[in-house]
């Protein structure tokens, strides 16, 4: 007769964990270029060369790697047409749309709090000058 070992759940995510899997996908959804791609896929689907050309200084490769990214986890669509030339076009899927809603809000705020953020660093270099 075998007793089989009971199986202990795994802990709830937690980000502040190192080994908690959320971590991977904050840091996806936070880099630089995810921020900005999201917000901009947030107005509307875009083909490749527009949304490189919305999201200014982005390098075709990084833009590319992003997508990708934001696509494997679950947030963007690639839409492949077959046609020729090739269009991709991309869009948000429904976890994509709240993901980026709450980034937008994040891009909306740092515009909104620029000012606050230049003083503050006046301050804080005009004290270490001291």
């Amino acid at each position: 007769m075998t007793v089989s070992a009971k199986q202990v759940p795994p802990p709830p995510p937690n980000v502040h964990r190192t080994d908690c899997p959320s971590r991977g996908v904050l840091e996806h959804v936070t880099s630089r270029w995810a921020v900005l791609v999201l917000a901009a896929l947030r107005e509307r689907p875009y083909r490749f060369s527009e949304l490189r050309r919305h999201v200014e200084g982005v390098s075709e490769k990084m833009l590319a790697q992003t997508l990708q990214t934001l696509e494997r986890d679950g947030f963007v669509h690639r839409d492949a047409k077959p046609v020729i030339p090739p269009r991709v076009d991309y869009s948000l899927t429904p976890i994509g749309a709240e993901v980026a809603e709450q980034v937008y809000a994040l891009t909306r705020w740092v515009e909104r709090r620029l000012d606050d953020v230049f003083t503050a660093r006046e301050s804080y270099d005009e004290a270490r000058a001291s």
